[in-house]
């Protein structure tokens, strides 16, 4: 039962408002660099990571995934285009 309690605890920080804002914005801006030709998704999260640095780690982490995932994405722009 203490794992289902912890992924209880797990969904309900994941789920907060403030939590839910940082993957949003991190899905924005990794679209926006993964757009860029030549920035793949490693190198957007490293271009990205000073905007974590005033934020509290599980925030930060969120963000982070946001932007590695949004970077995913906008890399299939200019695939996409240039079919």
């Amino acid at each position: 039962m203490d794992i289902l309690s912890n992924l209880v605890t797990g969904f309900g920080q994941a789920l907060l408002p403030v939590n839910i804002f940082f993957a949003l914005a991190g899905g924005v801006m990794g679209v926006i660099v993964g757009a860029l030709p030549g920035l793949g998704s490693i190198a957007g999260v490293a271009l990205l990571l000073p905007l974590t640095f005033k934020l509290n780690p599980t925030s930060a982490i969120i963000m982070l995934a946001g932007i590695y995932y949004g970077n995913m994405f906008g890399g299939s722009i200019s695939a996409i285009l240039i079919n």
